[in-house]
Protein backbone atom coordinates (compact mmCIF):
# COMPACT_ATOMS: atom_id res chain seq x y z
CA UNK A 1 0.00 0.00 0.00
CA UNK A 2 1.33 3.41 -0.93
CA UNK A 3 0.16 7.00 -1.29
CA UNK A 4 0.78 7.82 -4.94
CA UNK A 5 0.01 10.26 -7.72
CA UNK A 6 -3.34 8.58 -8.43
CA UNK A 7 -4.46 9.28 -4.85
CA UNK A 8 -3.44 12.95 -5.09
CA UNK A 9 -5.17 13.45 -8.46
CA UNK A 10 -8.28 11.58 -7.31
CA UNK A 11 -8.47 13.59 -4.09
CA UNK A 12 -8.14 16.89 -5.95
CA UNK A 13 -10.72 15.88 -8.58
CA UNK A 14 -13.26 14.68 -6.02
CA UNK A 15 -12.73 17.72 -3.79
CA UNK A 16 -13.27 20.11 -6.71
CA UNK A 17 -16.39 18.23 -7.83
CA UNK A 18 -17.79 18.32 -4.29
CA UNK A 19 -17.32 22.10 -4.14
CA UNK A 20 -19.30 22.80 -7.31
CA UNK A 21 -22.02 20.28 -6.51
CA UNK A 22 -22.41 21.90 -3.07
CA UNK A 23 -22.83 25.25 -4.81
CA UNK A 24 -25.46 24.02 -7.29
CA UNK A 25 -27.52 22.22 -4.63
CA UNK A 26 -27.40 25.22 -2.27
CA UNK A 27 -28.51 27.52 -5.07
CA UNK A 28 -31.48 25.31 -5.94
CA UNK A 29 -32.51 25.15 -2.27
CA UNK A 30 -32.14 28.95 -1.91
CA UNK A 31 -29.56 28.51 0.85
CA UNK A 32 -27.05 31.30 1.62
CA UNK A 33 -24.09 30.83 -0.72
CA UNK A 34 -21.84 33.74 0.25
CA UNK A 35 -19.13 31.40 1.64
CA UNK A 36 -19.28 28.78 -1.11
CA UNK A 37 -16.72 30.59 -3.25
CA UNK A 38 -13.93 29.31 -0.98
CA UNK A 39 -14.92 25.64 -1.39
CA UNK A 40 -13.29 25.08 -4.83
CA UNK A 41 -10.01 26.11 -3.19
CA UNK A 42 -10.27 24.47 0.22
CA UNK A 43 -12.08 21.17 -0.45
CA UNK A 44 -9.51 19.71 -2.91
CA UNK A 45 -6.69 20.51 -0.45
CA UNK A 46 -8.62 19.08 2.50
CA UNK A 47 -9.49 15.95 0.51
CA UNK A 48 -5.84 15.20 -0.28
CA UNK A 49 -4.74 16.05 3.27
CA UNK A 50 -7.42 13.77 4.72
CA UNK A 51 -6.38 10.94 2.41
CA UNK A 52 -2.74 11.30 3.42
CA UNK A 53 -3.61 11.23 7.13
CA UNK A 54 -5.75 8.13 6.51
CA UNK A 55 -2.83 6.56 4.64
CA UNK A 56 -0.50 7.15 7.61
CA UNK A 57 -3.04 5.62 10.01
CA UNK A 58 -3.60 2.81 7.50
CA UNK A 59 -0.02 1.65 7.95
CA UNK A 60 -1.16 0.16 11.25
CA UNK A 61 -4.84 -0.40 10.47
CA UNK A 62 -4.92 -1.48 6.80
CA UNK A 63 -8.64 -1.03 6.25
CA UNK A 64 -8.54 2.62 7.38
CA UNK A 65 -7.10 4.01 4.13
CA UNK A 66 -9.59 1.99 2.10
CA UNK A 67 -12.50 3.23 4.22
CA UNK A 68 -11.28 6.83 3.81
CA UNK A 69 -11.27 6.45 0.03
CA UNK A 70 -14.71 4.86 0.11
CA UNK A 71 -16.06 7.70 2.27
CA UNK A 72 -14.61 10.32 -0.11
CA UNK A 73 -16.11 8.55 -3.13
CA UNK A 74 -19.32 8.18 -1.13
CA UNK A 75 -19.42 11.94 -0.52
CA UNK A 76 -19.08 12.51 -4.27
CA UNK A 77 -21.80 9.97 -5.00
CA UNK A 78 -24.07 11.56 -2.40
CA UNK A 79 -23.75 15.00 -3.99
CA UNK A 80 -24.20 13.55 -7.49
CA UNK A 81 -27.33 11.84 -6.16
CA UNK A 82 -28.62 15.01 -4.47
CA UNK A 83 -27.56 17.19 -7.39
CA UNK A 84 -29.45 15.15 -9.98
CA UNK A 85 -32.44 14.86 -7.64
CA UNK A 86 -32.51 18.63 -7.08
CA UNK A 87 -32.15 19.19 -10.82
CA UNK A 88 -35.15 16.95 -11.54
CA UNK A 89 -37.16 18.70 -8.80
CA UNK A 90 -36.14 22.11 -10.17
CA UNK A 91 -37.17 21.36 -13.75
CA UNK A 92 -40.36 19.46 -12.87
CA UNK A 93 -41.50 21.40 -9.80
CA UNK A 94 -42.29 18.04 -8.11
CA UNK A 95 -40.80 17.37 -4.65
CA UNK A 96 -43.11 14.67 -3.26
CA UNK A 97 -45.38 11.81 -4.27
CA UNK A 98 -44.73 8.89 -6.68
CA UNK A 99 -42.62 10.98 -9.06
CA UNK A 100 -40.27 11.85 -6.20
CA UNK A 101 -39.61 8.12 -5.72
CA UNK A 102 -38.89 7.78 -9.46
CA UNK A 103 -36.55 10.78 -9.37
CA UNK A 104 -34.77 9.31 -6.34
CA UNK A 105 -34.31 5.98 -8.10
CA UNK A 106 -32.84 7.68 -11.18
CA UNK A 107 -30.46 9.90 -9.22
CA UNK A 108 -29.25 7.10 -6.97
CA UNK A 109 -28.68 4.71 -9.89
CA UNK A 110 -26.54 7.24 -11.78
CA UNK A 111 -24.55 8.01 -8.62
CA UNK A 112 -24.04 4.28 -8.02
CA UNK A 113 -22.70 3.68 -11.54
CA UNK A 114 -20.20 6.46 -10.81
CA UNK A 115 -19.42 4.65 -7.54
CA UNK A 116 -18.65 1.39 -9.35
CA UNK A 117 -15.87 2.85 -11.48
CA UNK A 118 -14.31 4.91 -8.67
CA UNK A 119 -14.37 1.99 -6.23
CA UNK A 120 -13.18 -0.60 -8.74
CA UNK A 121 -10.27 1.38 -10.14
CA UNK A 122 -9.29 3.34 -7.03
CA UNK A 123 -10.79 2.41 -3.66
CA UNK A 124 -10.44 -1.38 -3.78
CA UNK A 125 -7.35 -1.66 -6.00
CA UNK A 126 -3.66 -1.06 -5.54
CA UNK A 127 -2.47 2.01 -7.44
CA UNK A 128 -0.39 -0.02 -9.91
CA UNK A 129 -3.46 -2.03 -10.91
CA UNK A 130 -5.64 0.96 -11.79
CA UNK A 131 -4.83 1.17 -15.50
CA UNK A 132 -4.46 -2.56 -16.05
CA UNK A 133 -7.67 -4.01 -14.60
CA UNK A 134 -10.52 -4.43 -17.08
CA UNK A 135 -14.23 -4.23 -16.31
CA UNK A 136 -15.25 -7.85 -15.64
CA UNK A 137 -18.84 -8.66 -16.74
CA UNK A 138 -19.45 -11.11 -13.87
CA UNK A 139 -18.12 -8.58 -11.39
CA UNK A 140 -20.40 -5.91 -12.83
CA UNK A 141 -23.39 -8.25 -12.54
CA UNK A 142 -22.57 -8.74 -8.84
CA UNK A 143 -22.25 -4.99 -8.54
CA UNK A 144 -25.69 -4.49 -10.11
CA UNK A 145 -27.15 -7.05 -7.67
CA UNK A 146 -25.69 -5.20 -4.69
CA UNK A 147 -26.80 -1.92 -6.24
CA UNK A 148 -30.37 -3.15 -6.69
CA UNK A 149 -30.65 -3.84 -2.97
CA UNK A 150 -29.05 -0.45 -2.30
CA UNK A 151 -31.56 1.29 -4.57
CA UNK A 152 -34.48 -0.46 -2.84
CA UNK A 153 -33.16 0.62 0.57
CA UNK A 154 -32.42 4.14 -0.64
CA UNK A 155 -35.69 4.81 -2.43
CA UNK A 156 -37.83 3.14 0.26
CA UNK A 157 -36.29 5.12 3.12
CA UNK A 158 -36.31 8.42 1.19
CA UNK A 159 -39.93 7.90 0.10
CA UNK A 160 -40.97 7.06 3.67
CA UNK A 161 -39.31 10.17 5.10
CA UNK A 162 -40.71 12.47 2.39
CA UNK A 163 -44.15 10.99 1.67
CA UNK A 164 -45.13 9.27 4.93
CA UNK A 165 -43.50 11.50 7.57
CA UNK A 166 -43.58 14.74 5.59
CA UNK A 167 -41.78 18.04 6.26
CA UNK A 168 -40.74 18.70 9.87
CA UNK A 169 -38.94 21.45 11.81
CA UNK A 170 -40.22 24.20 9.51
CA UNK A 171 -38.50 22.81 6.40
CA UNK A 172 -40.20 23.43 3.05
CA UNK A 173 -40.97 20.54 0.69
CA UNK A 174 -37.86 20.94 -1.47
CA UNK A 175 -35.52 21.04 1.52
CA UNK A 176 -37.28 18.09 3.17
CA UNK A 177 -36.94 16.11 -0.07
CA UNK A 178 -33.18 16.61 0.16
CA UNK A 179 -33.16 15.70 3.87
CA UNK A 180 -35.00 12.46 3.11
CA UNK A 181 -32.56 11.68 0.31
CA UNK A 182 -29.57 12.31 2.59
CA UNK A 183 -30.88 10.06 5.38
CA UNK A 184 -31.53 7.29 2.87
CA UNK A 185 -28.07 7.68 1.36
CA UNK A 186 -26.36 7.28 4.76
CA UNK A 187 -28.10 3.92 5.25
CA UNK A 188 -27.27 2.82 1.70
CA UNK A 189 -23.61 3.80 2.26
CA UNK A 190 -23.20 1.11 4.91
CA UNK A 191 -24.72 -1.57 2.69
CA UNK A 192 -22.73 -0.46 -0.35
CA UNK A 193 -19.40 -0.52 1.48
CA UNK A 194 -19.75 -4.04 2.84
CA UNK A 195 -21.42 -5.25 -0.36
CA UNK A 196 -18.60 -3.77 -2.47
CA UNK A 197 -15.78 -5.02 -0.25
CA UNK A 198 -17.01 -8.53 0.50
CA UNK A 199 -19.15 -9.37 -2.55
CA UNK A 200 -18.19 -7.30 -5.60
CA UNK A 201 -14.48 -6.59 -5.03
CA UNK A 202 -13.72 -9.34 -2.52
CA UNK A 203 -10.48 -10.34 -4.28
CA UNK A 204 -9.13 -6.75 -4.30
CA UNK A 205 -6.54 -5.47 -1.85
Amino acid sequence: MRFGRADIISGLAIGESLAWLFFLIAKNLNLPIFFFWILPITLPILAVLGLYIAFLIGRKFLIFFQVAKFVLVGALNTLIDLGILNGLIFFSGIAAGPFYSIFKGISFFIATINSYFWNKFWTFKRNEEITATPVVPREFIKFLSVTTIGILLNVSIASFVVNAIGPRFGADQKLWATVGAFIATLVAWVWNFFGSKFIVFKNSH
